[in-house]
């Protein structure tokens, strides 16, 4: 029988986690606007941190604490799902029209990245059980080449976005008169932490609640964890689409899915039993796998720009993206022991 206790601190989480992403949203906005950097940019670089942080400490306190790999690779890809399928939501919310006739070009680089290092974490998951990937200590070769192509993408898409940057018109009149930027970053790292706790916290009561209801901790791990710490990122998508900022949203959620790849890094790097790919269950890449597949139909959508077929209807993208993700659950769901 689930514990009352446990609902509340799951809601109590929740409700802190939704106040300080809408702020945190707010934040970054009023930082772009005065150090000049474009909203892509940051929902790329600093929205994507802050709401992947709950993964990355529930990742490493799996690894080091409860000795769980599987844990921590299930909730990182099954965080980049969720933030795909996230799109899905925000084209239905954008209206009247699709989300991919309005947003930037410069989303394609991202998602490319993404569909690299994804392609890269896959692979490595199915061959690392065979003697032709080397081991460097006690990590895999996959490491410092996730570590290298993280950089390498970051750097891409800066550079990428200061070619092509031009004057935004929403940035056009000063919104943030009466904050200065020490005020916003201070406020913006207040929020952080704010997330950053919740977030961790957030998943350790889900398993309780799924071990008292007696679902399986494969399916757990690679679901419920996983929304649990993709909550920022449902938050502060949803605030930024309500502030106008549409190209944040979506380069919050496409940087996230990078950094979520990352965290696989980061997590081989303090799993002490040999690499953390080996230790875990090749079902994993069905999920990565999954992402990129996800990830390859956004890069179609920002493309060809497809217009909906009827107003408040989903496009073609988006049910290209529900279908993947929901087979993608049907599978795990039906393979988890």
């Amino acid at each position: 029988m689930v514990r009352a206790a446990d609902w509340v601190q799951f809601a109590a989480c929740a409700v802190a986690i939704g106040y300080a992403g809408a702020k945190l949203t707010r934040l970054a906005d009023a930082i772009g606007e005065k150090t000049g950097l474009s909203r892509s940019w940051i929902g790329l670089l600093l929205l994507a941190a802050v709401t992947s942080l709950p993964e990355l400490a529930t990742g490493l306190s799996a690894v080091t604490v409860a000795q769980a790999p599987d844990n921590a690779i299930g909730d990182v890809l099954g965080s980049t799902v969720f933030n795909l399928a996230l799109l899905v939501l925000l084209d239905l919310l954008h209206q009247p029209d699709s989300i991919y006739t309005r947003a930037s070009h410069e989303h394609i680089l991202s998602a490319a990245f993404g569909v690299v290092l994804l392609s890269v974490a896959g692979a490595s998951l199915l061959l690392e059980r065979s003697p032709m990937l080397p081991v460097i200590g006690h990590v895999g070769s996959y490491t410092p080449l996730l570590l290298v192509l993280y950089v390498v993408a970051m750097r891409s898409v800066f550079v990428h976005g200061r070619r092509q940057s031009v004057p935004e018109v929403e940035m056009a009149t000063p919104r943030y008169d009466k904050l200065s930027l020490r005020v916003a970053i201070v406020r913006f790292g207040l929020f952080a932490v704010v997330v950053m706790v919740a977030g961790v916290w957030l998943p350790f009561v889900g398993v309780r609640i799924a071990d008292d209801m007696g679902w399986s901790r494969t399916f757990v791990g690679t679901l419920l964890i996983a929304g649990a710490t993709s909550l920022p990122e449902v938050v502060v998508t949803v605030a930024a689409l309500r502030l106008g900022a549409l190209d944040m949203a979506i380069a919050s959620l496409l940087g996230s899915n990078m950094f979520d790849v990352l965290i696989i890094a980061l997590d081989d790097l303090f799993y002490r039993q040999g690499p953390i790919l080996a230790s875990v269950s090749p079902v994993h890449a069905v999920t990565a796998f999954s992402a990129v597949m996800m990830s390859g139909a956004v890069i179609i959508g920002l493309v060809y720009r497809p217009q909906r077929p009827w107003l408040r209807a989903p496009g073609v993208v988006s049910l290209a993206l529900l279908a993947v993700y929901l087979i993608n659950v049907y599978f795990l769901y039906s393979h988890a022991g």
